[in-house]
């Protein structure tokens, strides 16, 4: 047996980022051939991915993102188990090449952009995402990629990676200041859709069910149900459609009212948002 030196250790724990004693030990079981004992460590990874399979990832990190003409803008989450490894700068970067990956290739969905090249060196997102499992030793998954598209779209990651939105405007010129009130508002006040005619017509109809039930608890007359609970719809547009919202940083305007304040023609054409807590 060839003996392994330090090295070799520490060429392969830089290939790999994977602790000293985990290369020493693939070095070892691969005889000093690197490229096996690269395997050895995702198989490694692999099996303490299954281990864990079971254990609740609810950490992570939001990263939210757009091309350089502004034009597409990704959103993604990648999940942990502590809080302790979502805020390590190089998890976060894990997820910023990502989310970078996202923007360059273009996949439609998470299962694709699992199967993308992460940096050119061989191996893909899944395969670097079992490599991580194997390294930190948690569940570790890719578990949201969201897309938006617009004349110009703006993104906003609120401090900490916990939270991010990505929102699309109509218009490829958005004011700087403006662009960044309506993703932080998205932040903010997590509206279902952009204006009452967007809303999910399920969670529509649930929403008017669960405002006739509440009517009838209060003893109104049967005939004044479905009045009231079309008032208490109205609230709800109010509260969780984004153009219906108080501006946050005016109570006395509505969201749909600033925009046209600020340019008469502009308007919201999607959004994503995102938030671990």
């Amino acid at each position: 047996m060839s003996t392994i030196t330090a090295t070799e250790v520490n060429k392969l724990r830089q290939i790999t980022g994977a602790g000293m004693m985990d290369c020493k030990k693939a070095l070892t079981e691969s005889a000093g051939d690197f490229d096996k004992a690269i395997e050895f460590l995702r198989k490694k990874g692999q099996k303490v991915a299954a281990s864990r399979s079971d254990r609740a990832a609810n950490e992570g990190v939001v990263i939210a993102q757009t091309t350089t003409d502004k034009k597409r803008g990704v959103l993604v989450v990648v999940n942990c188990e502590t809080d302790f490894v979502a805020k390590n700068e190089e998890f976060t970067q894990f997820v910023k090449q990502i989310a970078q990956v996202a923007i360059d290739k273009q996949p439609k969905s998470v299962e694709e952009l699992k199967t993308l090249s992460y940096n050119g060196n061989g191996l893909t997102i899944a395969d670097k995402i079992t490599e991580q499992v194997g390294k930190i030793g948690e569940k570790i998954d890719l578990t949201k990629y969201e897309v938006v598209e617009a004349p110009v779209v703006g993104v906003y990651i609120h401090p900490g990676n916990k939270l991010a939105t990505v929102v699309g405007f109509n218009k490829s010129e958005v004011k700087d200041e403006v662009m960044k009130d309506i993703t932080m508002q998205v932040a903010a006040m997590a509206p279902v859709a952009v204006d009452k005619t967007d809303v999910d017509p399920k969670l529509l109809e649930k929403e008017l069910e669960i405002a006739r039930d509440q009517v009838r608890q209060e003893g109104k007359p049967e005939e004044m149900v479905e009045k009231i609970a079309q008032g208490k719809i109205n609230k709800f547009y109010k509260e969780s459609t984004l153009l219906n919202q108080e501006f946050i940083k005016d109570g006395k305007k509505t969201v749909a009212q600033y925009l046209k304040e600020s340019d008469s023609g502009l308007a919201v054409t999607g959004f994503k948002r995102f938030s671990l807590s």
